[in-house]
C-alpha cells in the first residue's frame, strides 16, 4: 500500500493537453491520445472512484457475471481484444476485493479502487488478459494474506510471476536497502517478463495521480524517484503515454512556480483567436485529399513539461509551438508518400527531417518526423506514422500483448542474442552490471546515473556482430561489454580499421577491434575509470582497483596504480625460502628477468614508473605485505622514499635474459604509420603488452609501448628497427617519473 491517496497533487497536469484548441482526444486515461480512422468509439466517462467504491462493497449479484465495478476495464480491453477470455478478470476481481475488504486509502477510498485504476490505464494501453489479471491482483500477496502459492494454483504460473515481481521487500526485513533491493528484484524479474515493469508504471502513475494527501516532504521523496528511475525507465520501453503523465505530474511536485508559468502560457494560447496549427493541419489535409492518400491528420498538444522545454530553448513561444501535427496512415510506404507531398507542396524545414522508420530508436518507437514553414516564419513540426506505430508510439512494449507466446527458436539469432524487442540491449546491460554492485547503495546511485543516458548507439565487431553502447561510451566501455572482466586485458583498440586509445569515444555505426594481451595476469590502469561511461566497465574496474588497494605510503604505488604502462602483478617464488639471509632468485613477472634480492622469501617486482631492465643499475625497497619493488637508482621514486627514510633493499639481476621495458617513439602523422610501427616491432621479437598513442600535436605524435622481450640484449636492435619505420624520427626509453608526477 504505497502512495495511498485521492486528491490530485496539484490541479492540471493530467489534463494539460486539454487546454490548447484543436486536441483531439478518445478515452479517459491518456490527453492528446487517438484511435485509429475507422475505429473511433465514443468517449467513456471519466472513472468515478466514489462509484466503484460502493460496487466493490455490493460485489456480483451473481456467480457468473462480471462485477459492475470492473465495467470500464472491460470495455477498455474488449475494444483492444474483442475476442479476450474474461473470465481470468471476473475470478482475479473477486479474490482482490475480498482480501482487500476493510483496507482503506488515506483518501477514504476502499483500497480495491487502487487495482482497479491501475488495471484500466493498463487496459487502456492494449495490455492482453495475463497482465490485466495479475494487474488486479498486484498488492494482494503485499498486502493481504494471500500467497504466492494460491495465486499460482488460481491464476497459473505467468500470473503468479508477475504479482511476485512487482511484490515489495518488506522494510523490517531489508531496512533502509528494502527500496533499491525492491527496484534490483524488480529489475531482475522484468529482464524475464518486461510485463512485470508494465504493471509498475501503471501503479507508480495511478499513486502519482492521487498523492495529495500524502506530506510534502513524502510527495517529494515519492516524485523524486518517480523522475529519476521510473520515468528513464517508461522512456525506454516506449511507454509514452505513462511518461508524458508522469513527467508533468512530478513537474508540478518538484518545481511547482514553473509549473504554473506553463499552465498560463498554455491558456494564453488557448485564447487565441487564431491558430496556425489548425491552419497547417487543414493544409496538410488538403494536399493529401489531392494525391489520393488516405490519412488521418490531427493536432497533437505538447504536454506541460514539452511546452517547459520548447520555452527554455525557444524563448518567447507563438502558437505553432504548442503542438504538433500528427498524420497517420496505414501502410509503411504511405509515411514516405505523405512525406513527399509534404516537402513538394510546403516549404520543408530540411534540417528537421528524421526517420525513425528506417532506423527506430532503442524503444521501439517508428515516425519520420519533418517541418514545414509558414509565411510568417512559424515553423510546425509535422510527424507522420502508420496506426500500428502510433499505437506502439503510445503503449510501447505493453502494445505487443504477450511478447513471450512465440516458440522459444524464433526469438534467437544466429549468434545466441535474443531478438525479443521486449529485452532491448540497455535492459541486458543493466541485468548484468546490477549482479556486480557490491552493496544497495551502489546499486541504487548507478541505476540513477545509467537510466540518465538515454541515448543509444551500436558499435560492429569485426565478426559483424555488434555491442550495443549509451552514447558517449568509450572502447574502455566497449571491452567490458564484450569481454566482460577479462577486459582487464585489453591493450588497445581498433577503431574503423585505425588503432585508437582506450579512452576513444566511439560514434554510431564505428567498427571496434579489441586488442587483448595475453599476459594472465593483465591489469586494468586506475585511469581507465576516466574513461568508463558504462556502470558495467566502471563496476568492474572498481572492483579490481578494491581487491588489489594501492599501498598509500608508497609513493611509487600510487605512480604504478595511474600508469598504462602499469607491470603485472607479482607472483610469489616458488619453493621455500633460502637458509640466512642468502638472496634469493625471483622472477619479477611472467616470464621476466629473475632478480636476486638480499630479503629471503619476499616476492620482487619491476617498478612501472622506471620500468628498469638488465643492465641497469637497480635498487629496492620494501611495499605492502613484504614485497620488494625495483628501481632504476636514477628513479625520481627513489630519493622519494630515501629521503622519507625508506631502507633500501640489496637487489641484483640473476641470470635470465627475458625483459619488460616502456619505449617512447615520436613520430610524424601518415597513414599506416601504427601498422607499420607494430610489425617492426613484431618481427624483432617485441610482444606488446599495452600501448598509449596521444592524439596529435603540430602534426606529430607520441606513442608509448611496453613490450616483452625474450632477451634484454635484443632492446638496442628493437629501437634501431623502429628509428627505422618511416616517420618516426626519435625512440627512447620511458624516463623515470619526475618529483610530484
Amino acid at each position: 500500500m504505497n502512495a495511498e491517496a485521492a486528491k490530485p497533487a496539484t490541479p492540471g497536469p493530467a489534463t494539460s493537453g486539454s487546454v490548447t484548441p484543436g486536441s483531439v482526444t478518445a478515452g479517459s486515461v491518456t490527453p492528446g491520445r487517438v484511435t485509429p480512422a475507422g475505429t473511433r468509439r465514443k468517449a467513456r466517462s471519466r472513472l468515478d472512484l466514489r462509484r466503484l467504491g460502493r460496487a466493490a462493497f455490493l460485489g456480483p449479484t451473481s456467480r457468473d457475471r462480471l462485477p459492475d465495478a470492473i465495467g470500464h476495464v472491460v470495455d477498455a480491453h474488449r475494444a483492444h481484444h474483442p475476442d479476450a477470455d474474461l473470465d481470468p478478470l471476473r475470478r482475479a476481481y473477486l479474490l482482490a476485493e475480498s482480501s482487500h475488504r476493510g483496507q482503506m486509502r488515506k483518501s477514504g477510498e476502499p483500497y480495491i479502487t487502487h487495482p482497479l485504476a491501475v488495471t484500466l490505464i493498463l487496459a487502456e494501453l492494449g495490455a492482453e488478459t495475463t497482465t490485466l489479471t495479475a494487474s488486479l491482483l498486484h498488492d494482494t500477496v503485499e498486502d493481504t494474506e494471500v500467497t504466492l502459492d494460491q495465486v499460482r494454483e488460481q491464476f497459473g504460473e505467468e500470473v503468479c510471476y508477475l504479482v511476485d515481481g512487482v511484490t515489495k521487500l518488506e522494510k523490517v526485513d531489508y531496512g533502509a536497502a528494502a527500496e533499491p533491493e525492491t527496484f534490483r528484484k524488480m529489475l531482475v524479474a522484468t529482464g524475464n517478463d518486461v510485463r512485470v515493469m508494465s504493471i509498475k508504471l501503471a501503479d507508480r502513475l495511478h499513486n502519482m495521480r492521487t498523492l495529495g494527501v500524502m506530506r510534502p516532504e513524502k510527495q517529494e521523496r515519492i516524485a523524486k524517484v518517480t523522475q529519476d528511475v521510473l520515468i528513464p525507465l517508461a522512456e525506454r520501453l516506449g511507454v509514452q503515454a505513462l511518461k508524458t503523465e508522469l513527467e508533468d505530474l512530478v513537474f508540478a511536485i518538484l518545481r511547482p512556480e514553473e509549473n504554473r508559468h506553463t499552465r498560463e502560457l498554455i491558456l494564453r494560447n488557448a485564447s487565441r483567436a487564431d491558430d496556425p496549427l489548425a491552419e497547417v493541419a487543414d493544409e496538410v489535409r488538403k494536399v493529401l485529399r489531392e494525391a489520393d492518400l488516405a490519412a488521418e491528420v490531427l493536432i497533437r498538444p505538447r504536454h506541460f513539461v514539452s511546452v517547459h522545454r520548447v520555452s527554455r530553448k525557444r524563448g518567447r513561444l507563438r502558437g505553432a509551438d504548442f503542438g504538433r501535427v500528427l498524420v497517420l496512415v496505414n501502410e509503411d510506404a504511405d509515411c514516405y508518400g505523405v512525406l513527399g507531398e509534404l516537402h513538394t507542396c510546403m516549404t520543408p524545414v530540411v534540417s528537421e527531417f528524421k526517420d525513425f522508420i528506417a532506423v527506430p530508436k532503442f524503444n521501439l518507437y517508428q515516425s519520420l518526423h519533418t517541418a514545414v514553414a509558414r509565411d510568417d516564419g512559424q515553423v510546425v513540426e509535422v510527424l507522420i506514422r502508420t496506426h500500428q506505430m502510433h499505437k506502439v508510439a503510445e503503449a510501447g512494449v505493453v502494445a505487443l500483448g504477450n511478447p513471450y507466446a512465440a516458440p522459444a527458436e524464433e526469438q534467437s539469432t544466429s549468434d545466441g542474442e535474443r531478438v525479443d524487442p521486449t529485452r532491448p540491449g540497455w535492459l541486458s546491460r543493466l541485468l548484468e552490471w546490477q549482479r556486480g554492485a557490491p552493496d544497495p547503495d551502489t546499486f541504487w546511485s548507478t541505476l540513477r546515473e545509467d537510466l540518465a543516458q538515454d541515448r543509444e548507439i551500436t558499435v560492429f565487431r569485426p565478426d559483424g556482430g555488434t555491442i550495443g553502447l549509451p552514447e558517449g561510451a568509450t572502447c574502455v566501455d566497449a571491452a567490458y561489454a564484450q569481454y566482460g572482466e577479462d577486459a582487464h586485458a585489453c591493450i588497445g583498440a581498433r577503431v574503423n580499421g585505425r588503432l585508437a586509445t582506450l579512452s576513444t569515444v566511439l560514434r554510431d555505426g564505428d567498427t571496434v577491434q579489441l586488442l587483448m594481451g595475453q599476459d594472465p595476469a593483465s591489469e586494468p590502469s586506475r585511469e581507465w575509470l576516466e574513461h568508463a561511461h558504462t556502470p558495467a566497465a566502471r563496476i568492474a574496474i572498481q572492483r579490481w582497483l578494491t581487491a588489489h588497494p594501492a599501498d598509500p605510503a608508497d609513493p611509487v604505488e600510487e605512480d604504478r596504480a595511474g600508469s598504462e604502462a602499469a607491470q603485472p602483478a607479482p607472483r610469489p617464488a616458488t619453493g621455500g625460502p633460502a637458509a640466512g639471509h642468502a638472496p634469493e632468485a625471483v622472477p619479477a613477472s611472467s616470464g621476466g628477468a629473475q632478480v636476486l634480492a638480499d630479503r629471503p622469501g619476499a616476492t620482487v617486482r619491476l617498478a612501472g614508473c622506471c620500468t628498469p631492465v638488465p643492465p641497469d643499475e637497480v635498487t629496492g625497497f620494501a611495499v605492502r605485505g613484504g614485497a620488494v619493488t625495483v628501481h632504476r637508482v636514477e628513479c625520481a621514486a627513489v630519493a622519494r622514499m630515501k629521503d622519507a627514510g625508506r631502507a633500501e633493499v640489496g637487489v641484483r639481476w640473476g641470470e635470465g635474459a627475458e625483459c619488460r621495458v616502456t619505449l617512447v617513439a615520436e613520430s610524424f602523422v601518415r597513414p599506416h604509420l601504427l601498422a607499420d610501427l607494430t610489425e617492426a616491432m613484431a618481427v624483432e621479437g617485441a610482444e606488446i603488452v599495452s600501448a598509449t598513442v596521444e592524439p596529435p600535436t603540430h602534426q606529430q605524435v607520441r606513442h608509448t609501448y611496453t613490450v616483452q622481450l625474450p632477451d634484454a640484449a635484443h632492446l638496442p636492435t628493437l629501437m634501431r628497427a623502429m628509428r627505422k619505420v618511416a616517420g618516426v624520427y626519435d625512440v627512447s626509453r620511458a624516463k623515470p617519473q619526475a618529483q610530484g608526477t
